[in-house]
This record gives C-alpha cells, sequence and structure tokens, in this order.
C-alpha cells in the first residue's frame, strides 16, 4: 500500500478564473489515480489537522519563514485575499489551506520513515519558490524545506535530499537550505526559464547544492543523461537517510508554462532512479499545468513505486 495524503480543503485555496494553478489539478490527479488498476493499493489519507499539530507547525514553518511574512499571509487572507505578489493570488482560505498543506508534506515525513517505503504528498498551494519573507510564483509556504527542517528533528536522521524535479528552478527552497550541511539540494530545471536562477555555479555552503539547467525543448535523452551522469552520483555520495522529491510535471510537451518534451511515463523514469538512492521517499506536489498530462504523470510516479 501506498500513502496519498490528500483533503478536500486543498481546493478551498482559489486563484481565480484562468490562473494556471487551480484546484482542477487536483481533481484531475484524484481521477487519474483512481481509474489506475492498482487503485486498490492506495491507502488515502487526510492530513493532521492544523489544531492539533500546533504549536509545532507554526514553529516548523517558522524555522524557514520570518514570522512577519507568516503574519502578512495570514492578514491578507483574513482580508479576503488579495495578491501577495503579481503571480500569486489568495482568497479567504488560502492561509488555512496553506497550514494544512504544510502539515501534509510533515504527514509525508512521519508516515515515510514509520514504514521505510514512499507516499505522496497531494497538496496545494505548492512551495518551492517561497523564499524566507516572500512569495513568489504560485508558492506560499516552502513545503519542502520545512519538511527537510522538520525530518531532521526525527531520531537517526541526519542528512535529507532534496530533489526538485520541477521544470522551474526551486530558488525558495534552495535559498533556505543552502547553508545547511545536512541538507542536499538537487534541481533540474529549464534554462532560460522563470525564475531565472539556478546556475550551476551555485554550490551551496558546503558543497551541497546541485543544479542542472536543463535546454528548451529537452526530452528524456537528456533527463537521462543528467540523471545518470550528475544526479544520482550527487544523491548517492551524500547518503541520505530520507529524500524529499519536490515533485513538479511542468516539464510535459503539453504544459502551458514551460517548453519541454517529456511525456507523463518519464516521470515513472524519474521515480526509478529515485528508488535506486532509497526506498524513503517523500514525493510533494509542486507544479503541473496540463491537466490530463499532470493526472497521468502523477500516475507514473506512484505505478513505479508501486511495481
Amino acid at each position: 500500500m501506498l500513502p496519498v495524503i490528500y483533503s478536500e480543503d486543498f481546493l478551498l485555496h482559489k486563484t481565480g478564473m484562468l490562473h494556471p494553478e487551480r484546484p482542477e489539478r487536483l481533481s484531475a490527479i484524484v481521477e487519474a489515480l483512481k481509474a489506475a488498476p492498482w487503485a486498490d493499493r492506495l491507502q488515502w489519507q487526510l492530513p493532521t489537522p492544523v489544531a492539533l499539530r500546533e504549536p509545532k507547525l507554526l514553529s516548523a514553518i517558522e524555522k524557514v519563514h520570518a514570522k512577519k511574512y507568516i503574519r502578512e499571509v495570514e492578514h491578507l487572507a483574513n482580508q479576503g485575499g488579495g495578491y501577495l505578489d503579481g503571480d500569486t493570488p489568495i482568497s479567504a482560505e488560502s492561509y488555512d489551506v496553506a497550514l494544512l498543506a504544510a502539515s501534509a508534506w510533515l504527514d509525508g515525513v512521519d508516515r515515510v520513515l514509520a514504514g521505510g517505503e514512499p507516499a505522496f504528498v497531494m497538496a496545494r498551494p505548492p512551495g518551492h519558490h517561497a523564499e524566507n519573507a516572500r512569495a513568489m510564483g504560485f508558492c506560499l509556504f516552502s513545503n519542502a524545506a520545512i519538511a527537510a527542517r522538520y525530518a531532521l528533528e526525527q531520531p537517526g536522521i541526519q542528512r535529507v535530499a532534496v530533489l526538485d524535479w520541477d521544470v522551474h528552478h526551486g530558488n525558495g527552497t534552495q535559498s533556505l537550505v543552502e547553508n545547511s550541511r545536512q541538507i542536499a539540494y538537487c534541481s533540474l530545471h529549464q534554462s532560460p526559464c522563470y525564475p531565472g536562477t539556478g546556475d550551476p555555479d551555485e554550490r551551496g555552503a558546503y558543497e551541497n547544492v546541485l543544479n542542472i539547467p536543463m535546454y528548451p525543448g529537452g526530452g528524456i535523452a537528456e533527463y537521462r543523461a543528467a540523471f545518470e551522469s550528475q544526479v544520482m552520483p550527487f544523491l548517492s555520495n551524500f547518503e541520505p537517510d530520507l529524500l524529499i522529491v519536490s515533485a513538479g510535471y511542468d516539464a510535459t510537451v503539453s504544459d502551458p508554462l514551460a517548453s519541454m518534451n517529456l511525456v507523463p511515463a518519464d516521470y515513472g523514469t524519474f521515480t526509478g532512479y529515485c528508488l535506486q538512492v532509497t526506498r524513503r521517499i517523500v514525493f510533494g506536489l509542486e507544479g503541473g499545468y496540463a491537466l490530463k498530462e499532470l493526472g497521468e504523470s502523477v500516475a507514473a510516479t506512484v505505478s513505479r513505486c508501486l511495481s
């Protein structure tokens, strides 16, 4: 059984008509997973309610985000919503939903560490662009960084790796973990592309950062080469006790926000590489905006974990 951590409350984060990061993204994934031939091998789990995690949840978020910024997000939501930046609208429910999303990522860590097998966190809003005191690119709180810091507080966890295969560089995640010798960060991302960060010269304070820019138009051949020559040696040498995957699915040929040429099945290939490093993997949803391909891509990840 593979845990899928999900709540319909994640649909309550409203971004407005025509915004690409919309609730329908999760509905498309749910539909694809429930229609799969292995659907009976999924264990659907509600995230731990925010009230049951307080005050530890807020403390975990404050380890990566400025208190003033957290209050700004809460205040804007309490005013009925608005824009945190030009790309990042929120609604009245968004602060509470973002807290629940962070709780879900912590649940993913808990489940993986307890069972030694992968889990998939199907939450929104996404997080990998959010910086210490700034929302960016649809992201409110840096879920992967929060989960990584939380994992390091658990018994027996000394090293956590974050692999970001979203088509956009996770500038927020990198900025929040690059000064920790206990966290490694690796990103494969289209370049040039939003947000314009992720230069390969950025190595982190402890040689713990690996950025791999991918040229527009690349497909599985280029990604395979990057995994085999760079990603796998980097992750294997770090020997993580836990791997967190910022699982964005926006490098498919149909995605409207990028120019790569992957197909959904290719994410099963990515997942296979990850499983060679460790089976203790938290997959957490980031981007992916072509709905049909998004559902199929997540299904490819889950299917590979079940094989």
